[in-house]
């Protein structure tokens, strides 16, 4: 089919690419046209493992075009999907500004039945909405149908989770639109839960509610665990081990954040809010990661007492391994902290040292590798479980600092490896370890 995607973000471009590589012929179009330049030559402005050769394969095959026009992309269209942002406000509630100019922009150039499909997430009642601003301004011999399709990806590892996801939710009011997406979607062999809309988009914000809320519940046993002298590693692989429970989400750390679980969150709490229901638990899910990303700023305070004129090197700035995406990045709040307390702080991550530098205070320093970030520390917190970090040479630990301690606010090594390196190591929900022995 020839499908038109709006949005050439993380979502829109994914979302493009993958249905041009199961032999859809694809228009991604974003109004950036300094975006759409460099994805004409075949460079993604997103880092995301397996990405740009996909869309390199798509380019060459003819499957995949991209424009900022969408006027010149609908005469033969058969399928618009939108993909454009929804940014938090203030108060926590979706920001649906350019998902209403893209509606305004369909309803202006549409020329034939069409289906219009919403990937971006939305609060519930969206497509419904977005439908009746459509409905209002399109000519009375045009109909169209608007199908729910929310975006279930993790950063880093979108690719694989678009062709080995764990469903394909298409939320529909008519069934023949429901069966079209249906098809456009059956090369994936991903499995299909068909629904109405307002149950498509409420799977997306419960969906993620309940990962935070598991995130947020490890955290809180990891702390108990800590003053009580146990091993969260073993208590979450003891819990995973009943299948009512699962083992995943159960990683003990310094929280969440990313574009996704903060935001949607925040907006589902507004949701609940809009229909006069106090959502106490999610409310405390976002009390408990809010504070988890301080913890690695107290733990060193602690351990150091001042940490004024400390050399402090923060290894890893993304908000997880695999992307270079600052969003809700727990090393925002982290090295502020730190600096707030008069700490000297040098970064670096493998990927996101160039976007960080956008994000991150002027007062912090960035290194170029890890061995640089090390050198003459008294101090090394990680914060992003990047491989290259996970692989960690501690012998370049003991030689570089001035103080071979680490403070891991991801439990990057189990503590058998970490005990004979004869450095001091602190982590989350777990005894510490200084040589071999062990801190309770």
């Amino acid at each position: 089919m020839n499908i038109t995607v709006v949005g050439a973000g993380y979502v829109g471009l994914v979302t493009g690419v993958s249905l041009a590589d199961i032999g859809h012929y694809v228009t991604c179009v974003d109004v950036n046209k300094d975006k759409i330049a460099k994805l004409k030559e075949g460079l993604s402005p997103i880092h995301e493992p397996g990405l740009e050769s996909l869309m390199l394969k798509n380019i060459d095959d003819n499957r995949l075009s991209f424009t900022s026009s969408l006027k010149e992309c609908l005469k033969d269209t058969d399928i618009i999907y939108i993909a454009v942002g929804t940014p938090q406000n203030k108060d926590g509630t979706a920001n649906l500004n350019f998902l209403e100019i893209v509606a305004e922009d369909i309803a202006m150039n549409i020329s034939k039945d069409i289906v219009i499909v919403i990937k971006s997430t939305v609060p519930v009642g969206t497509n419904e909405y977005i439908g009746e601003l459509i409905k209002a301004k399109i000519p009375k011999d045009i109909s169209f149908d608007i199908v729910s399709n929310p975006e279930f990806l993790r950063e880093g590892s979108a690719i694989n989770d678009t062709f080995n996801g764990d469903r394909i939710v298409i939320g529909a009011e008519n069934d023949k639109a429901a069966s079209i997406i249906e098809q456009v979607n059956k090369p994936f062999s991903v499995p299909i839960f068909k629904t109405d809309i307002r149950s498509a988009e409420m799977i997306k914000y419960a969906s993620n509610a309940f990962l935070a809320t598991k995130i947020s519940f490890i955290n809180e046993i990891s702390t108990i665990c800590e003053k009580l002298g146990a091993n969260v590693d073993d208590v979450a692989k003891g819990m995973g081990k009943d299948k009512r429970v699962g083992n995943q989400f159960l990683n003990a750390g310094i929280g969440y954040g990313g574009s996704c679980f903060p935001k949607d969150t925040n907006a589902l709490v507004q949701i609940a809010g809009g229909v006069q229901h106090d959502f106490n638990l999610l409310k405390a899910v976002i009390n408990v990661n809010n504070n988890q990303q301080t913890l690695l700023v107290e733990k060193a305070r602690q351990r150091l007492g001042s940490l004024k004129g400390m050399r402090i090197a923060l290894l890893g700035l993304a908000f997880k391994p695999n992307t270079d995406d600052m969003r809700e990045a727990a090393s925002i709040v982290i090295s502020t902290g730190l600096l707030q307390e008069g700490a000297e702080v040098i970064a670096y991550d493998p990927i996101a040292n160039e976007v960080a530098k956008h994000v991150l205070s002027e007062k912090v320093q960035f290194a170029n590798s890890i061995n640089d970030a090390l050198t003459e520390a008294n101090l090394a917190l990680i914060i992003t479980e990047w491989r290259e970090i996970i692989e960690l040479d501690f012998n370049n630990v003991r030689r570089l600092m001035i103080d071979p301690i680490i403070i891991d606010g991801r439990n990057c090594f189990s503590l058998d490896m970490v005990k004979d390196k004869g450095i001091e190591y602190h982590s989350v929900g777990r005894p510490a370890l200084k040589g071999e022995s062990v801190l309770i």
